[in-house]
């Protein structure tokens, strides 16, 4: 189904040693309204969508880990170096008591991925309004990042990733628009 280049799908520049702003990455990372959850539901809900739609579930699904990708990789460069007091410092104490410098799915506030985050009604038409609703809460986010940002490279993913998500939201709502037109269409048998 995947072919894997080894590359990002979007170039992550990191200047600095910064946990505090790797904390709140993280929400995107693990959180409710992050990557992950967005690619598990996108890839689940492919299954009771009708045929015409199921592409760009598993389309934007894919991308959704490419992005998870770019978002471990802000994560790693912006902690790889520091040290155990910055990390306390940044509020990271917890993890870092547990899962030293590696990555783990978990939100801004240290609490770990469930699958509740994945929503499936098994309704088209409500799991892509839920979609569209989980692509705007992901844009906000990135917005909010790229607020808290003082890294121009890294400033300029967390742009390339909310950008993305408008695109996706753009997706689902055509999706939304084609399951109505044929949920609505006049039937002669």
């Amino acid at each position: 189904m995947w072919v894997y280049e080894k590359k990002l799908l979007y170039p992550v520049e990191v200047t600095t040693c910064n946990p505090k702003l790797a904390r709140y990455i993280m929400e995107q990372y693990g959180g409710a309204d992050g990557e992950l959850a967005a690619a598990l539901r996108y890839m689940n809900q492919r299954y009771t969508v009708p045929d015409k739609v199921i592409g760009v579930l598993n389309d934007i699904a894919t991308e959704e880990f490419s992005h998870l990708e770019m978002l471990a990789t802000m994560i790693y460069k912006l902690t790889k170096d520091a040290t155990p007091q910055q990390l306390e410092e940044a509020g990271l104490a917890g993890h870092f008591a547990n899962h030293g410098h590696a990555l783990f799915y978990e939100n801004a506030n240290g609490v770990p991925f469930t699958s509740t985050y994945i929503q499936a009604k098994g309704d088209p038409i409500a799991d892509l309004y839920e979609d569209i609703a989980a692509e705007e809460k992901a844009r906000a986010t990135y917005q909010w990042l790229i607020d808290l940002s003082d890294d121009p490279g890294l400033t300029d993913a967390l742009r390339f990733l909310r950008e993305r998500e408008n695109v996706h939201s753009l997706r689902f709502r055509e999706s939304v628009q084609i399951l109505m037109d044929e949920r609505d269409r006049k039937k002669i048998f």
